[in-house]
């Protein structure tokens, strides 16, 4: 408990967990630009870079799954067959000019 002027002042901290990391960004025009626009939409400095970073790694998280299933999916024999087969359907049927 503290002592403000005449009396005694007590207070709860709000954040109990470890202290999150700060981290310092530079930023170019259009990323300040971006950032002004999500400020004036309500959302926090702070809460656009957290989501921001979190989006970019979600991103490059189904990036590499789409690889590995393309890269699966070529590697294996009976799709290959298939693949061929459709795209040689699909030649046939095509229009002769």
């Amino acid at each position: 408990m503290h002592t403000v002027g005449s009396g005694p002042v007590s207070y709860e901290p709000r954040y109990t967990g470890p202290m999150p990391k700060a981290v310092s960004v530079r930023l170019d025009d259009d990323a300040l630009r971006a950032l002004r626009l999500l400020e004036a939409e309500g959302t926090s400095r702070s809460e656009a870079i957290r989501d921001a970073i979190i989006e970019a790694a979600e991103r490059r998280r189904r990036s590499e799954r789409l690889r590995a299933e393309v890269e699966a999916i070529a590697s294996d024999p009976e799709d290959r067959r298939e693949m061929d087969a459709v795209a040689t359907l699909m030649e046939d049927l095509r229009d002769p000019w």
